[in-house]
């Protein structure tokens, strides 16, 4: 059985979108990805490419009656997680699929995700854990679980469960929290109790972000990457990473993860510094044929600028005049674990 995605993104994600699409292709070249194009130029770029593989879905074709009901009472972001559940559900009704697994569009797959939905067995749902690291835990926020992959098979199981996912992020989908919700993203953690035939992915490859790359050590191992967890010595084969939060601005410089997260050297080179060189490579092969657009969705200049030797001596010294214990430069050290901005000549 040949495997079915689908994902939704604009203008502004498009070189992710397409990042995502080969990389998936590379690894499973029998998939086919439908993407829902949030805006027009999105769709006319990818119809005149015509993909082998992609289906590209203008909003005319996809929007209902009861998504352009509501559509005015929510944001753009929030509009988007609103129509997830929607976009699912759309492809395998129009297509007749089997089974659909919704990406996020800003992944990227280093190996095939058939070993993620073998794992699927008798049920009929696949969700996957955030799997925080203890320092950046967001679950009451957040949630348990990540909208990033999830797996329906068509079946009364599967289709119960999307449906009710559906009605509830037609009835409220916002960002921010709210009598336990948040966005489309907080009804998951009821599913395992409420529904049957739900299956937490357990392969750690699936599932590598920003918030939980630290509990894990990475190396490359004849072209493949492996992670292994720092509590426990498992090893494990990387399949997809998130890059959640990651900006390019048109200043030159990149934001891999903002401040937020702590990153291990092996993170940011097996994982950060290849994804930007591919985005930039999109980037370029996109604006060649349609020089009007913004595929990396570059906005703003960066709030911050990266860091040199320079810069690290003067809040060096900052610290230390703020307290002498930071002598030692932990304080420093620590604000450049922090500090994910690059110039982007630097990383190419």
């Amino acid at each position: 059985m040949s495997l079915n995605f689908c994902t939704l993104f604009n203008t502004g994600y498009l070189a992710r979108g397409l990042a995502m699409y080969h990389s998936l292709r590379k690894h499973n070249p029998d998939s086919h990805l439908y993407v829902f194009a949030f805006d027009d130029p999105s769709y006319e770029y990818l119809r005149k490419e015509n993909l082998p593989g992609l289906t590209v879905i203008s909003l005319r074709e996809f929007e209902d009656e009861e998504l352009l009901r509501i559509k005015p009472t929510r944001t753009a972001g929030e509009y988007c997680w609103t129509c997830t559940a929607s976009t699912i559900r759309y492809a395998i009704r129009t297509f007749n699929l089997p089974q659909c697994t919704y990406l996020d569009a800003d992944m990227y797959f280093y190996a095939d995700p058939k070993v993620l939905l073998d794992e699927l067995g008798t049920d009929s749902v696949i969700i996957t854990e955030h799997r925080y690291s203890p320092a950046y835990d967001q679950s009451e926020i957040s949630g348990k679980y990540c909208v990033q992959f999830v797996t329906f098979n068509n079946d009364d199981a599967g289709m119960k469960v999307l449906e009710n996912w559906r009605n509830a992020c037609i009835d409220w989908c916002y960002a921010r929290v709210e009598d336990g919700k948040f966005g489309d993203q907080k009804y998951l953690d009821a599913w395992t109790s409420q529904f049957k035939g739900v299956h937490e992915l357990r392969h750690l490859g699936g599932g590598l972000a920003p918030w939980n790359m630290q509990q894990y050590r990475f190396h490359s191992e004849n072209g493949t990457i492996k992670g292994l967890t720092l509590a426990g010595g498992k090893t494990f084969d990387a399949v997809f990473f998130h890059f959640h939060g990651l900006r390019l601005y048109k200043d030159g410089i990149v934001s891999l993860t903002g401040d937020a997260y702590e990153m291990n050297d092996t993170a940011r080179d097996l994982f950060f510094f290849p994804y930007v060189k591919t985005l930039l490579e999109t980037e370029r092969d996109i604006l060649k044929k349609a020089p009007a657009l913004n595929p990396n969705g570059r906005q703003d200049t960066a709030p911050k600028k990266p860091m040199d030797f320079l810069s690290l001596l003067r809040w060096y010294q900052y610290d230390v005049r703020q307290s002498l214990s930071n002598i030692g430069g932990k304080q420093t050290r620590n604000r450049r674990k922090h500090h994910h901005y690059y110039f982007t000549d630097s990383i190419v």
